[in-house]
């Protein structure tokens, strides 16, 4: 292989003077030596190791941009590292300019103290005899061997001086960063040798220089793309919210309140302020908070106090909206001059509510303030001017929908001559039993729609007159209808006369007509009179009295008018009879079922406290006959663990109440099975009844071959126990005989007993049961001994019973004659 000298870059003198040779030799005919080629091969293979050295870090610095769009830090440390290796630097730095300074923005491999440095000082600025300075002035590559005899160290430049001291530099590279021919910055190098590098290293950095500008500029245009697509976004926000503003405003026509909720949801979303609130005036210096967007307190605040005077808050930000007409935009309320005066609401939104920042833009109507919109940071962060605009924009929208409501209002009042009708049918529909909002919603529009003073409607029950409703009477013209009715109607009354004569009473002058005086008449001042009788099926039930206190009469479409008022009421009349006449119906039926649903609600508390067998009979007779005492022949069954009771004394509770649900569970559905009476349950005995109160063909085989049962499977149940270490058995006793049968116990909890001596045999032989074992007495071996096949144990002297009794133990079922 060929040597470099220290210059880095150029052959030794004998080896070129041995290619020389090999030359000559070559022309004059003579085969070049091996050694010749293998030296090429190798010099092409470098050549092509760099070339794909430097194609890979290429592509590794694409990968990093496309992966990092608009983030130059991994991008420049990817070019950096990339750089510093396939030059073979021991570290470098990049710079981006600042002005006359330079911003260290990536360091790679550099010493700790170094790096230290440049984190404590990102900036620099350069010496002018600097490398950095050379470069930034010429724009060409600056290259020097050894710092330490470069001028910038020996002339003590700070950056050169650092960079030998405490990263132990030596030999540098320094390629300027370059757009347009202006320099954006520089990729600085270094060994901490004196070696310095080759053309095709400077060839190297300044592709990664170029290829940092590339990066820088993409960045620069990704950001501006960023920015127009966010001032898009905001402004499509914007266009968004107007157009969710102008959907309630046409989706709530006349209606306020929904539409100020949106105009300051969205002014607070969009400025992204923390909450806010809308204000309208009333009068000269009232304001009334009609709209509140915050957490629960902050509103509930609000209104509980919505109206306040200006002229009792001079200066606070409201005031200065509504005497310049401008919106106020208040950096930190804190140090503004309403809070430091200790304005109380504005104390308190500072104090209470958190508030820092404050805008406040006004609502305008012919330049005239009618409202304002604010909002409020919970910190010192100043609205910008587009969100001032914006909120301007949402408080000219309030104003719009202000006036739109406005005429509105004004076209609805021009219509409520054609919609009082269908007005008059919907208080029907909805009024189906109260008749007064009918009869006041009638008097109401007659008076309106007719141009009448006073407007009565009155009911009549076949006998009497009453006074159900009116419209515009003072209370002494109430008072004065109050001393006339009820009455009995007369001619002599213009009501009465309308109701006797079932027909329409018209009367331009009440005062020139002497057969109709009264002092109601005289008190209200009445001069004309309108009556319409109120007609079911021919028959009178009220009328409609209008009256004015000038003289003037009615006109055709206004009698017509209050004939159809007239019909509607006779219709609500009607109505309400008919509801009135169906809801006793209902109550009748509410009643028949409440009885029902009592019945079977006894039967369930019957179900729950008696056995099955017992309720479900007295269900089904519909009497608690059966529950009364009486004397039947049985069939008793008793049955008990044995050494239960050592068990529980030294097991645990838990243990103790899992082995009885066990044993009752399995116990529970042998009885169900067979259709025995549970007469009781105590612990871990339990007594089974046959033949009462549900009669049984052979009681005393039923019990036998419920109990074999029983014994199969609590057999398999002392097995588990006893692989869990309880030594448990079971026995049965059953005997037959008569017993008195009935419920004992108080209200609220009855049992079904059987008392007698077949009760006590059938527990007695119970206690004399080995573990196993099912002992039956004569009487049930008589009732059985075709069935089963038994053993003789022998006779018992039982507690309780005078003579020894025989007993005898069930070995199993003849299954051929069951």
């Amino acid at each position: 292989m060929r040597r470099r000298d220290k210059a880095g870059g150029k052959a030794a003198k004998t080896q070129r003077h041995k290619t020389l040779k090999r030359r000559n030799a070559t022309k004059v005919g003579r085969t070049p030596p091996a050694t010749d080629a293998n030296e090429k091969i190798e010099l092409l293979e470098r050549r092509l190791n760099e070339a794909q050295q430097q194609q890979t870090a290429t592509a590794d610095v694409l990968k990093v941009i496309s992966r990092s769009p608009g983030q130059l830090e991994p991008v420049f440390k990817a070019m950096l590292e990339n750089a510093v290796r396939i030059c073979e630097a021991k570290f470098g730095t990049m710079f981006l300019r600042e002005g006359d300074a330079f911003r260290a923005v990536a360091l790679h491999n550099a010493p700790p103290a170094y790096v230290e440095l440049r984190q404590r000082n990102p900036v620099i600025h350069p010496h002018p005899t600097s490398a950095l300075s050379r470069s930034a002035a010429t724009k060409q590559v600056v290259h020097i061997a050894d710092i330490r005899l470069d001028q910038a160290y020996l002339a003590g430049a700070p950056s050169t001086v650092a960079i030998v001291e405490t990263a132990g530099a030596r030999t540098l590279l320094v390629v300027p960063m370059l757009k347009d021919n202006e320099l954006v910055g520089a990729i600085l190098i270094y060994r901490q040798e004196v070696r310095p590098f080759t053309d095709k290293h400077i060839e190297v950095l300044a592709n990664f220089a170029a290829q940092a500008v590339i990066a820088i500029e993409n960045t620069r245009l990704l950001n501006e793309l960023r920015q127009r697509t966010d001032d898009l976004s905001d402004s499509l926000e914007r266009q968004t919210a107007t157009s969710e503003v102008l959907k309630v405003i046409s989706s709530s026509p006349g209606e306020l309140e929904p539409v100020f909720n949106a105009v300051l949801a969205n002014a607070t979303r969009i400025c992204e302020a923390s909450f806010g609130n809308l204000v309208l005036r009333e009068g000269t210096s009232n304001f009334r908070a009609v709209a509140v967007h915050s957490t629960q307190g902050y509103g509930d605040r609000w209104w509980a106090n919505p109206v306040f005077d200006l002229r009792d808050r001079p200066g606070v930000p409201l005031d200065r909206v509504v005497k310049t007409k401008q919106a106020v935009h208040v950096a930190d309320l804190r140090t503004d001059q309403s809070y430091i005066g200790k304005d109380s609401r504005i104390v308190s939104l500072v104090e209470v509510e958190g508030a820092r920042t404050l805008l406040v833009a006004p609502m305008l109507r012919e330049n005239e303030v009618v409202g304002g919109i604010a909002i409020y940071r919970a910190e010192v962060r100043p609205f910008s001017d587009k969100q001032i605009e914006l909120i301007q924009n949402f408080a000219t929208q309030g104003v719009i929908a202000i006036e739109n409501a406005r005429l509105l209002n004004e076209l609805r009042q021009s219509l409520g001559q054609q919609t009082a009708t269908s007005e008059v049918l919907r208080v029907i529909s909805r009024s189906a039993t109260d008749l007064r909002p009918v009869f006041e919603t009638i008097a109401h529009n007659s008076v309106n729609l007719c141009g009448a003073t006073y407007g009565v409607v009155f009911r009549f029950d076949g006998e009497m007159i009453s006074f159900v409703a009116h419209h515009n009477l003072d209370q002494a013209g109430i008072d004065a209808v109050h001393q006339m009715f009820p009455m009995r109607p007369n001619t002599r009354s213009l009501v009465g006369h309308t109701i006797l004569k079932r027909d329409l009473l018209h009367i331009a002058d009440v005062a020139g007509e002497p057969n109709y005086t009264s002092a109601t008449q005289q008190a209200l001042g009445i001069r004309t009179f309108l009556g319409v009788p109120m007609l079911r099926d021919g028959n009178p039930i009220g009328c409609i009295a209008l009256y004015r206190r000038e003289v003037g009469l009615f006109s055709d479409r206004q009698i017509e008018l209050v004939k159809a008022f007239a019909d509607q009421a006779v219709i609500a009349i009607e109505n309400a009879r008919l509801l009135s006449d169906l809801n006793k119906l209902n109550q009748q039926l509410e009643q028949r079922v409440a009885d029902q649903v009592s019945e079977i609600e006894r039967m369930s508390r019957l179900r729950r406290f008696l056995p099955p067998q017992v309720a479900d009979l007295i269900v089904t007779s519909g009497t608690e006959k059966q529950l009364e005492s009486h004397r039947r022949e049985i069939t008793a069954l008793f049955c008990d663990l044995r050494g239960f009771t050592g068990f529980s004394e030294s097991s645990d509770p838990e243990d103790v109440m899992a082995l009885l649900r066990e044993y009752h569970a399995v116990i529970g559905e042998i009885v169900n099975k067979y259709g025995g009476t549970l007469e009781r349950y105590a612990g871990d005995g339990v007594m089974v009844v046959f033949n009462d109160p549900i009669p049984v063909d052979n009681p005393a085989l039923q019990a036998v071959l419920m109990a074999i049962d029983m014994r199969a499977a609590i057999g398999t149940l002392i097995e588990k126990w006893r692989r869990l270490g309880h030594e448990i058995g079971f026995g049965i006793g059953v005997a037959h005989g008569f017993a008195t049968l009935g419920t004992i116990g108080f209200e609220g909890r009855f049992d079904y007993a059987a008392i007698g001596t077949v009760s006590n045999v059938a527990s007695r032989l119970c206690d004399e049961a080995k573990p196993g074992q099912i002992l039956i007495s004569p009487r049930v071996l008589m009732a059985v001994e075709d069935a089963i096949s038994v053993e003789p144990v022998g006779e018992f002297k039982l507690k309780g019973i005078s003579r020894p009794l025989a007993a005898y133990n069930v070995l199993s079922a003849v299954s051929a004659k069951i």
